[in-house]
């Protein structure tokens, strides 16, 4: 028998409110379809009617996760246009804040999707290994969410030999919670069950919707900003891009564990070669000539870009944001026809979305 079942705006697995509609013949998922637009808040308007530094305060708040990367965006678009050349100091902290992100971005969906499988070991065991992650990040910034970085012209701070060595500390004492995390992903029957063979994405439709970021990557599409287009000095670090075939949910879970090792390497670069060079261009409030930029990043859920028009006033003309969860939302029905009823919060959820991001 033929049924409707909808999932949402808000549901147990999804903090954030979107609805999908799920047309079913008894349990198996025939078609669906993705409804957005329930957590809108105007900021591309707003960010019409202020100045470039509180714009960097707005933009900081698009999303708790990835505040960093929406800020680090925006700060890039408007130094293209002005001809700002960032001292390579605050371009390596800049990268060491985006990487302790990936890591937070990372365990923060491991955890969560241990928990929609219903292994609340697995999620407690992760974010217990978060949770060093917060701490560092509190430490060198002041705060566990919108760090306040980013200024146009470089980083706001600097950081002290003490809190590398620090930072280096933590790096290799989560080392071992990372690797028994690994194992448990890698040998639980439980989780193979649940995540291997669902939710496939094959490479085809991954080009034709578009997927980025750890999605994409993990239907075979080799696209990482960080090494196609660097940004922040990524060319001087040697990171490996990770890659997976099968495009399913295990294929997604494999991606984003690989890319905290790649995080770590880049962290421990970052802080043995520091450049000594001052870390931004100055603290006054910018003059900004007229022109227009478009700026991508990958942040921890996929690419990040920012289009921001400048006419040469004190405030901006436009700001247009664009994330990955409006590519990778795309591609949720083609996901779920095929697979249960009892999958579809997983494999919803496998796309790391934030629909505070896709809202905005």
């Amino acid at each position: 028998m033929s049924y409707t079942i909808p999932i949402g705006p808000y549901h147990p697995s999804l903090e954030e409110p979107v609805h999908v509609k799920l047309f079913t013949d008894g349990e198996l998922i025939t078609d669906a379809d993705v409804f957005i637009g329930y957590n809108h808040r105007g900021i591309e308007k707003l960010a019409t009617e202020r100045n470039y530094i509180q714009t960097i305060t707005l933009v900081e708040r698009v999303c708790g996760i990835c505040s960093h990367s929406h800020t680090l965006a925006y700060c890039l678009a408007l130094e293209d246009i002005a001809g700002m050349e960032v001292p390579k100091r605050g371009s390596y902290i800049r990268v060491i804040i985006g990487e302790l992100e990936r890591l937070h971005s990372h365990f923060l969906w491991l955890g969560l999707a241990s928990h929609i499988i219903g292994f609340d070991s697995a999620f407690m065991y992760t974010f217990g290994a978060r949770e060093k992650v917060m701490d560092m990040l509190e430490m060198l910034t002041g705060n566990r969410v919108n760090y306040a970085m980013n200024i146009v012209g470089g980083a706001r701070r600097d950081f002290t030999k003490e809190q590398f060595e620090a930072l280096l500390k933590m790096i290799e004492e989560i080392q071992e919670p990372y690797k028994k995390i690994v194992h448990i992903f890698s040998t639980d029957k439980s989780i193979a069950l649940r995540t291997k063979g669902v939710g496939k994405l094959s490479y085809e439709d991954a080009w034709i919707y578009g997927a980025c970021g750890p999605h994409g990557r993990a239907s075979g599409m080799p696209d990482d900003v960080r090494k196609r287009d660097p940004y922040c000095c990524y060319e001087d670090f040697e990171f490996n891009t990770a890659i997976q075939e099968d495009g399913d949910v295990f294929s997604r879970v494999v991606v984003r564990l690989l890319e905290i090792e790649e995080s770590f390497k880049i962290i421990t670069q970052a802080v043995k070669n520091m450049p000594d060079t001052p870390i931004n261009l100055g603290m006054k409030l910018p003059k900004i000539p007229v022109g227009e930029y478009c700026s991508r990043i990958e942040a921890p859920r996929g690419e990040v870009t920012y289009y921001v028009v400048s006419d040469g006033g004190q405030t901006n003309w436009r700001v247009n944001i664009h994330v990955p969860t409006f590519k990778n939302a795309a591609t949720v029905p083609v996901m779920l026809k095929g697979n249960s009823i009892a999958d579809a919060g997983l494999i919803v959820a496998s796309i790391d979305p934030c629909f505070s991001c896709l809202d905005r």
